[in-house]
């Protein structure tokens, strides 16, 4: 451990170091901002030759509109600001010489990009990965591999993420834990909840993906790896605008989708509204391999499935913006879904070995399973902008309710090895209608100073939910309600929260934020049936620093710290069993304790494309997801949600993109991550590491006459998370896009994963537990997709904005399985 943090140590100095010898000359320093006097960050400021505009430099502007070009040669120059949603800005011309060896320019002001409708001309294309200082963006909407396919195909592109396809889980460099927020909202499903959301979410339907690792104050203080923002498609003009998109793909199976989004902005008033529908059939494949001991001998387990299913997902957005005067704006928001997953014709075939190899039973499971799982947001929001210059009030009220039903039912026989029935057929089914309601609300308020800004705000969240489980038996042909394994299960819980942050300027080159988060909780889990009442009661402080140096025109180095906290998801803390057949089951943990995680992380970015960040994190009470358990006299296996120890990750990520030729650009991104955990379990201590890595590629191509063309792949290494260790995965897709009907449509064909190469496969393996999986799924898939866009396609959109409901929609329960 410690030599591998040496290493990766010396790593990033080393590059930060070579990097930043770079001799000095003159320099030019400025602000930009509105033609209010609003401050403007992130402008790109351009240095540029007075004679012909050539580029010479380049930089950002800060928090507070400040930018500084350095090492500057004598000669004449302007300097041009640029910022998407405002005109392009120049300076007047300017001498730098011995006498004048420092400029600084006069004060840009940048007007809105409506005012001259006939000048705006879009000559670039964002990177499929963009890496930026406290992120890495995934530019969803312009891809080509992209296009037609599901928000977590996309994800499991990103770099640094790993997708764990037999538990659907979530993995930020090599740690579980993700929050995901869609529109700044979040999602409030459990882990496989999320993931079975973003299955059947279709990419056409999202503009970006956010991977924020270390979070600010302002943040909620869930999630500790991080989080994952995903940005839906906001239609962005004045006038009736709108796009219609429309895909079709074919794997084993048939998928199909289609969605229309619409706007209407006009004087005070913008409405704005958008449906998809998608259709997905796909089947999962497993094979599982177990050996049990019990009473000095062994039994072999030998168990494959196939596991078609159907899912239909109808999408939909609506909401109106009032803009009262140029300083409030009133709006109300509606979002929801209406999610149907059907598993059918599903078989569990299962050959039970002794110790000798011979078979002694070969049981055979049907599972027929209905999932129907419904949301509907509401959200009221206000915001007043005080004078212009950045200081403003932010309020929003939500309501948000999940109606869910979940019906199994599985016949097994058993049969001899001679495949003569052994012993009667086993019938049983069970049905868990869930309900959810989410009320929240929250304020923030944005105070800007001279040289920085202070942010404070409140929220307060309040939760119920209601599972009940009801598990029948079929004897003599009538159906006889099993207590022992039914079960009703009632959550409640309530966070309030107070945070202030800060952030500024030390001096020109160094940049500052920190802040203070306060959260208590009060939870109350009761399992109504075992009569089991879990009450917690807590306050935490979560605090978060941030630090920014410009070392010169091309360097910046950065560092953060921040605590954060994971609570056990709504699902995981119900003890309800869930079965695959008679000897496989899931069952929740009524006693999961929340996690709490410290994270520090340093980062390096050259010219503001190449970016390499170590980080650290400890991780205590960790929350692992999937922990095998079993039952030797029954031979039974399970798995289920347990607390461990501690966790400790360290990780090395380099982002750099390679510009081959004018008409090829490649980005690249590399994460190595070491992970180790160390926590006593069942009787012995649990300690072990691991050093894994995974890589990731795209290629854009521009091939002229509107043709255009994209390669990208990604490959992770074998690795450890919990009690898996799971073997290396792969795959690549390729794409090509054409543009018609005269810009406004877009026809784009893409091929993921041709050769079916992406597959899960892990083992286990502590105590008496020892177990294989092998799991394949339809990835290789053909899509066609055609895209058009009609009405005004050329201002800038209404407000994006997060709602109260951010943090708590991650934990409930949703989507198919």
């Amino acid at each position: 451990m410690k030599s591998i943090c040496t290493f990766l140590a010396v790593v990033l100095v080393t590059v930060t170091t070579a990097f930043g010898q770079i001799p000095t000359r003159g320099k030019v320093y400025g602000q930009v901002g509105t033609v209010a006097g609003k401050p403007l960050e992130f402008t790109t400021m351009m240095l540029l030759k007075a004679k012909d505009s050539t580029l010479v430099k380049g930089a950002v502007s800060d928090a507070v509109g400040h930018y500084e070009f350095e090492n500057v040669g004598a000669g004449e120059y302007l300097v041009a600001a640029q910022q998407i949603g405002y005109r392009k800005a120049y300076s007047q011309r300017f001498a730098l010489d011995e006498a004048r060896p420092a400029v600084e320019v006069p004060a840009l002001a940048m007007t809105d990009e409506t005012q001259n409708l006939s000048e705006v001309k879009v000559v670039a294309k964002k990177p499929f990965i963009e890496q930026q200082v406290d992120r890495t963006v995934v530019n969803v909407e312009n891809s080509i591999v992209a296009s037609g396919n599901t928000a977590l195909e996309v994800l499991e592109k990103a770099p640094g993420v790993t997708i764990d396809r037999q538990n659907d889980q979530i993995q930020l460099k090599g740690k579980s834990g993700v929050i995901v927020y869609i529109d700044g909202k979040q999602t409030y499903l459990s882990g496989q909840e999320v993931a079975n959301l973003l299955k059947n979410t279709p990419s056409d339907n999202i503009e970006k993906i956010e991977i924020i690792t270390n979070p600010g104050s302002k943040y909620d203080a869930a999630g500790n790896s991080g989080i994952i923002n995903i940005k839906m498609k906001k239609n962005k003009n004045f006038g009736t605008n709108g796009t219609w998109v429309a895909g079709l793909g074919m794997g084993r199976f048939e998928k199909y989708n289609t969605s229309l989004n619409l706007n209407h902005r006009e004087g005070k008033i913008n409405v704005f509204g958008n449906y998809s529908y998608f259709h997905n059939r796909r089947f999962q494949e497993n094979e599982l391999n177990r050996l049990i001991p019990f009473n000095g001998t062994v039994t072999y387990f030998d168990q494959k499935s196939y596991r078609p299913n159907r899912f239909d997902g109808h999408t939909y957005r609506a909401g109106l913006d009032y803009f009262v005067s140029k300083k409030s704006t009133i709006g109300v928001l509606a979002t929801g879904f209406i999610n149907d997953w059907n598993q059918y014709n599903a078989v569990n075939n299962t050959i039970i070995r002794n110790a000798a190899g011979e078979i002694t039973l070969k049981p055979t499971t049907a599972v027929t399973v209905q999932n129907k799982w419904t949301n509907l947001t509401g959200n009221l929001n206000y915001k007043y902008e005080f004078n212009g210059k950045g200081r403003e009030l932010t309020a929003d009220m939500d309501y948000s309710r999940y109606n869910g039903d979940s019906y199994n039912n599985l016949v097994t026989t058993y049969r001899n090895a001679q495949d003569e029935i052994e012993q009667p057929t086993e019938t049983v089914r069970n049905d868990m209608p869930s309900v959810i309601d989410i009320w929240a609300f929250k304020s923030d308020y944005v105070h800007p100073t001279k040289k920085g800004k202070w942010e404070t705000g409140i929220k307060s969240s309040y939760v119920q939910s209601d599972n009940n489980l009801v598990f029948e038996n079929l004897l003599d042909n009538r159906w006889v309600l099993n207590e022992n394994q039914s079960n009703r299960f009632k959550y409640q819980e309530n966070i309030n929260a107070v945070y202030a942050n800060y952030s500024g300027k030390l001096d020109k080159k160094t940049s500052l934020q920190f802040g203070l988060r306060v959260e208590q909780t009060h939870s109350k889990g009761n399992s109504v049936t075992l009569n089991r009442v879990v009450d917690r009661n807590y306050t935490n402080l979560f605090p978060t620093l941030f630090l920014s140096r410009q070392l010169d025109t091309s360097n910046v180095l950065n560092f953060s710290y921040s605590r954060r906290i994971d609570r056990p998801n709504y699902q995981n803390l119900n003890p309800f069993r869930f079965y695959l057949d008679p000897y496989t089951y899931q069952q929740g943990n009524p006693y999961l304790k929340p996690q709490f995680t410290n994270s520090y992380q340093l980062t390096h970015v050259y010219k503001g494309s190449f970016s390499t960040s170590l980080s650290y994190s400890r991780t205590t009470d960790v929350i692992v997801n999937e922990v095998p358990g079993q039952i030797p006299e029954q031979n039974i296996t399970y798995v289920t949600s347990d607390n461990l120890a501690t966790q400790d990750n360290v990780s090395l990520t380099m982002s750099f993109p390679l510009p081959i030729r004018k008409w090829w650009n490649m980005q690249n991104n590399i994460t190595v991550f070491y992970n180790k955990f160390d926590s006593p379990y069942l009787g012995a201590q649990y300690n072990v590491d691991f050093v894994a890595y995974n890589l990731y590629s795209s290629n854009t191509f521009t091939l002229g006459k509107g043709f255009s063309a994209e390669l990208a792949g990604w490959y992770n290494s074998k690795g450890l998370y919990g009690f898996y260790r799971y073997q290396p995965q792969g795959a690549f897709s390729v794409g090509l896009q054409k543009t018609v009907l005269n810009k406004k449509g877009t026809l784009k064909l893409n091929v993921n994963d041709p050769f079916w190469l992406n597959q899960f496969k892990g083992y286990a393996k502590y105590q008496d537990i020892d177990f294989r999986i092998t799991s394949r799924w339809e990835s290789r898939v053909a899509r066609v997709t055609f895209t058009y866009r009609f009405g005004n396609q050329n201002v800038k959109a209404a407000r994006q904005r997060s709602t109260s409901t951010e943090a708590e929609r991650n934990r409930a329960g949703g989507g198919s399985n």
